[in-house]
């Protein structure tokens, strides 16, 4: 009996000291910086979305958990609430514009905003999918 209590309570202090050293390693895992991230593919604008249009189960294997780089005419620039999303509409949808839109890091907001219609943009940011209608990146920051 004394064996099976001294195997038992190695396991729980072995559960414990696992758990903690799992929860520490997880828990403070660097979080990657989009900003500084190297974009692993470069599109234009119509070359993304046609790829989303023609294949979207395929191209979101490919490219969605992904840092891309894309170079379009901006549209519109949009600020619901505290986000700015630049928008490049590259097809006309039933429910309106279909294209790409690029959830902007808070502090380029400003740069987002002074940017006008029409001009030429390249934009990076992490591929988080497709809806149907628009590729959508976030955390994306403008590189020109």
């Amino acid at each position: 009996m004394n064996k099976w209590i001294k195997i038992i309570s190695a396991l729980f202090i072995l559960g414990i000291v696992g758990g903690v050293l799992g929860y520490y390693f997880i828990y403070n895992k660097p979080h990657v910086d989009y900003e500084k991230a190297e974009a692993e593919y470069r599109f234009t604008g119509e070359q993304l979305h046609s790829l989303y249009v023609a294949n979207s189960s395929e191209a979101s294997q490919k490219y969605n958990g992904s840092v891309l780089a894309v170079t379009g005419r901006i549209s519109s620039v949009e600020n619901p609430d505290s986000l700015t999303v630049i928008v490049f509409a590259l097809s006309e949808g039933m429910f309106g514009d279909e294209g790409i839109r690029f959830t902007m890091l808070e502090h380029y907001r400003d740069q987002a905003n002074a940017l006008g219609k029409d001009e030429l943009v390249t934009i990076k940011g992490y591929c988080t999918g497709y809806n149907d209608t628009d590729v959508i990146l976030e955390k994306c920051s403008i590189i020109k």
